[in-house]
């Protein structure tokens, strides 16, 4: 079978890795970038011709911490802080099944790739019993839609009669949670060259996890070889809960039972120490940085400033749609550098730095950043092109164009070489199909949760 060549010409390219060619071309042949450069595209016969006049090529978006399931449970408990969320809607979501997460995930996962992303992570840490194969039904959704998709299998085995947050009916046991955990690695996990499937352990949280679930979880994903991902420091109140339970802070906590290290990304690290952000810098510890979640809930404003300063990586994440409702991947660029701003004051974070972090960022979280997060030969052809020409080309500098404002329509996305976005529709799956998943796997869950709602 002949390998499908692609050539987009004409677009304004920023590679991420250091060079920017205006009118410049990338050549995709299969699945992999093989050239990149300025003027004009070289003639290679076959090959589709994508023209990119009056469009920003960037990397594919990535993002590094997702709830999928949440795409059902949208719009509830508006007005509280995350504590209070958390308890408001964990009983409905001890009522999801299989179906529910499919739809959720259908949408959720089809809205990503809307707002550019290629590549997206999730965290599913509840896992009601006799509830279908709520991992598989995910999996299987992304697969269908054509995006890389990297999901952590998540645990709670710390109900609120051991001290922790979560009703004791959503958490399971320790003995099962490794098991399942093993099993999902086995069975799903490709760490080949252009993956489209990887699996990460991901125990919940600090309060809502033991400790010996922490270390036996660590010690499982480095005896598989697979990345380690949790929810940290995400606000005062985890804080003032870990210095009671533990005494010390969230992060002291994880350095003393080896959950940091370059094999590691956290999600939120908004309450952080200047040792802390040391310490994450020494260990190469990742961030998942959810700006829109973080001002929805009221948490506070992560320090990525500082964390880039400091040579710590930092990604993106949108995190789950029940705490960040419709917000766009891409959007989350413009959040995390007026964020910073607000902070911090005007330089706190460039419209290319914001970028950066949304793309080769989040691929160094999740350890692929000799596969994806920059346009450069040798990499996977995971590749957005933005309309930066009407409204947008009043301004002068397209990468400002693209971060500053409204995100730019999306002419394509490509996923390995392959258009799953074409003219802002989804192409994989029927975008009013996707649309459709979401909407009953609200309804489905709602009614299921009548009971406890």
């Amino acid at each position: 079978m002949s390998t499908v060549k692609r050539i987009i010409e004409n677009a304004y390219v920023v590679t991420v890795s250091g060079a920017e060619f205006p009118g410049g071309h990338i050549v995709v042949e299969g699945d992999k970038i093989t050239a990149v450069g300025p003027g004009p595209a070289p003639r290679i016969e076959g090959a589709e011709r994508i023209d990119g006049t009056g469009c920003l090529a960037t990397p594919g978006l990535v993002n590094t911490h997702h709830h999928l399931y949440q795409w059902a449970s949208q719009g509830l408990a508006k007005d509280n802080t995350l504590f209070e969320w958390l308890v408001a809607l964990y009983r409905p979501w001890s009522k999801m099944d299989a179906e529910v997460v499919a739809g959720a995930a259908s949408a959720g996962l089809g809205w990503l790739a809307k707002s550019g992303c290629t590549t997206s992570t999730d965290h599913h840490y509840i896992f009601p019993k006799g509830r279908g194969d709520l991992f598989a039904a995910e999996i299987e959704a992304a697969a269908e839609l054509g995006v890389r998709f990297q999901p952590c299998r998540g645990s709670m085995d710390r109900g609120q009669s051991q001290g922790g947050l979560p009703p004791d009916e959503v958490v399971e046991d320790i003995d099962t949670i490794l098991a399942e955990t093993e099993a999902a690695i086995d069975r799903y996990h490709d760490d080949s060259f252009g993956s489209m499937l990887r699996i990460a352990v991901a125990p919940c949280s600090p309060f809502s996890v033991s400790k010996e679930l922490m270390v036996r979880s660590a010690e499982l994903a480095r005896a598989k070889g697979v990345r380690l991902h949790t929810h940290l420091a995400e606000t005062l109140d985890e804080e003032e809960h870990t210095l009671q339970q533990f005494g010390m802070t969230p992060v002291e906590y994880m350095d003393t039972i080896g959950y940091l290290g370059p094999d590691v990304w956290l999600a939120h690290c908004v309450h952080l120490h200047d040792t802390d952000i040391k310490r994450l810098a020494e260990t190469g510890t990742g961030t998942a940085h959810c700006p829109s979640s973080n001002a929805r809930l009221g948490a506070g404003i992560a320090r990525v400033s500082d964390l880039l300063k400091a040579g710590a990586p930092v990604g993106l994440g949108v995190d789950g749609s029940a705490s960040a409702e419709l917000v766009p991947l891409a959007g989350e660029v413009r959040q995390a550098m007026y964020m910073q701003r607000a902070r911090y004051g005007p330089t706190a974070l460039t419209a290319r730095q914001a970028l950066e972090i949304g793309t080769l960022g989040g691929a160094r979280c999740l350890g692929r950043e000799n596969e994806i997060g920059s346009i450069e030969a040798g990499k996977l052809a995971d590749i957005a092109l933005w309309r930066v020409d009407g409204f947008h080309a009043a301004v002068a500098d397209p990468v400002v164009a693209f971060a500053y404002g409204a995100t730019p329509p999306l002419a394509r996305l490509l996923v390995g070489g392959r258009t799953v976005v074409r003219d802002d529709e989804l192409v994989t799956v029927p975008q009013d199909e996707v649309g459709r998943r979401g909407a009953d796997a609200h309804r489905r869950l709602m009614k299921l949760a009548e009971e406890v709602l």
